[in-house]
């Protein structure tokens, strides 16, 4: 295997956005931006301080007060222009994306195509602000729920996904009538910066969109300001624990989105060359670095052996390289550190007791790019650390069940609960699986199975903290509080003194 690149000469300083338009930082800090096909440094990002934060916050406080008050229809039509344009502009969103996350650019267009269904779904906003309305609940009285911004808000943001989850979050926010300030993953920024263009060009108005950088100190800082109402993040479990801690205690609204470990549970009965393909596919797209990644395959029966001759059987014929060169299916990972760790789980594995029979490893790539070859493990158990920990790389862990109850103990008695998937051709154990299983999103022959944006995304246990998923009908819910007005209208004759606590009979 192969892997080349040009490596770039030009190292871009890029700025924050504010008022709609870029900003430069002011902090004096910054962290590179490097290419992971090259392993070059592209960019320097600049690291906004707490200050730099508060200052952006002013901004979007005053700017919410104005954009709370547009109408309805108006703010639909901002979300229907910005959509027109990201579809107009997607293939260059999707250069910036394969550029500095390193995902091949046929994976950056299908999570833009992921992310414009949300935008989509916030287009109907009128719709899904819709309150309640209940007449003379008592004699002259009315009473009807209205659904209200929440003022200021903050997205946290992975590299994994640069686009599609600010896409998750900022839409509904914004047409729910907040503002919004995001701050993405140093490691991959341009694209909310391109993103923050796009809402300029559509007619946003000034501050209700910014974008910071930064890294520890810019995210302390939204934690603990208290002009901030809410916070959405997706990342690891253990910092989605602190958020989702100290943004608590700070009084504010809290989604937290953390960890992974999808299991795919394969019964005897299935077809073998379907779950193989499936299992390659879930496991080692974008090099894995996805959340609802399948990284455990649990065998049930006899289904193992010929599992693992299917999916050893596809493995070669993979294509790994730069993801701007056409006809690559996976691309580097995003740092060279993150690449070293993730060997080092296959090292672990190999200590531990499991077998390798297929180690990425030893696959040889050209250039300094953070590449690293699909591996395949088996007779992996709990206890090994490739097992109970989230790898987030190109390595498939395949478990040996000896029946259905021991492969869903296995699932329901781990730490996380994101995505799980079954594949059988028995509906009626399909259906008892979707009932049995502890886990928030279920595919039943559907390896990844993140919901339509008019459901939504959100796992249970150490994957979640907090109490509404993301994005769909819960977004909305999250980005909003409900108001219930009591109404009578004067009416003289009937007016009088009543001390008593109010009746509806």
């Amino acid at each position: 295997m192969t892997a080349t690149a040009e490596p770039s000469s030009t190292v871009q300083t890029l700025t924050h956005w504010l008022n709609n338009a870029p900003a430069a930082g002011q902090s004096g800090r910054t962290a590179p931006v490097y290419n992971p096909a090259t392993g070059q440094v592209q960019a320097q990002v600049p690291l906004a301080s707490a200050a730099e934060l508060d200052a952006a916050v002013q901004i979007a406080t005053a700017a919410a007060k104005k954009w709370r008050a547009t109408a309805l229809g108006k703010r639909s039509e901002v979300i229907f222009k910005f959509r027109e344009l990201l579809v107009a502009r997607k293939d260059e969103l999707a250069r910036i994306i394969t550029r500095e996350h390193g995902k091949v650019h046929s994976d950056a267009l299908g999570e833009i195509a992921r992310g414009i269904e949300n935008v989509e779904y916030a287009c109907g906003i009128p719709n899904l602000l819709k309150g309640g309305y209940s007449e003379q609940v008592s004699t002259g009285v009315d009473v009807y729920s209205i659904q209200q911004p929440l003022g200021v808000v903050a997205g946290i943001t992975p590299f994994n996904f640069p686009a599609m989850v600010p896409l998750w979050m900022l839409c509904n926010a914004l047409a729910c009538g907040n503002a919004f300030i995001l701050k993405p993953s140093e490691k991959d920024p341009s694209s909310a910066m391109f993103l923050a263009e796009l809402f300029r060009d559509a007619g946003l108005p000034d501050g209700v969109l910014s974008v910071v950088h930064g890294d520890k100190e810019a995210v302390d800082a939204i934690l603990n300001h208290p002009g901030i109402a809410a916070v959405s993040f997706v990342g690891s479990t253990p910092i989605a624990r602190y958020i989702y801690e100290t943004g608590t205690k700070n009084g504010k609204r809290v989604q937290a989105l953390g960890g992974a470990k999808n299991h795919m549970l394969v019964l005897p009965d299935a077809d073998i060359g379907m779950a193989a393909d499936a299992a390659v596919s879930a496991a080692y797209g974008s090099a894995g670095e996805r959340c609802m990644a399948i990284s455990v395959l649990v065998a049930v029966g006899g289904a193992g052996d010929q599992l693992i001759q299917a999916i050893q059987e596809r493995i070669p014929a993979l294509k790994i390289g730069p993801g701007d060169v056409a006809g690559n299916e996976m691309g580097p990972l995003i740092t060279r550190e993150h690449r070293d760790r993730v060997a080092g789980y296959i090292q672990s594995a190999q200590e531990q007791g499991a077998t390798v029979v297929v180690d990425g490893r030893e696959a040889q790539f050209d250039g300094d790019g953070f590449f690293l070859g699909v591996s395949l493990l088996d007779h992996v158990k709990p206890g090994m650390a490739a097992y109970d920990d989230e790898i987030f790389g190109p390595v498939l862990c395949v478990v040996r069940a000896d029946t259905y109850a021991e492969g869903l103990e296995l699932i329901n008695s781990n730490e996380f609960g994101n995505g799980t998937a079954i594949f059988t051709r028995d509906g009626g154990a399909a259906r008892q699986f979707q009932f049995d299983v502890e886990v928030g999103m279920v595919g039943v022959n559907v390896p990844i199975p993140v919901p339509v944006a008019y459901y939504s995304f959100g796992g249970w246990k150490a994957s979640l903290f907090g109490d509404t998923h993301m994005y769909g009908p819960e977004g909305v819910k999250f980005y909003t509080r409900s108001k219930v007005i009591t109404s009578r209208w004067p009416d003289p004759a009937s007016s009088k003194v009543d001390l008593g606590f109010p009746q509806t009979r």
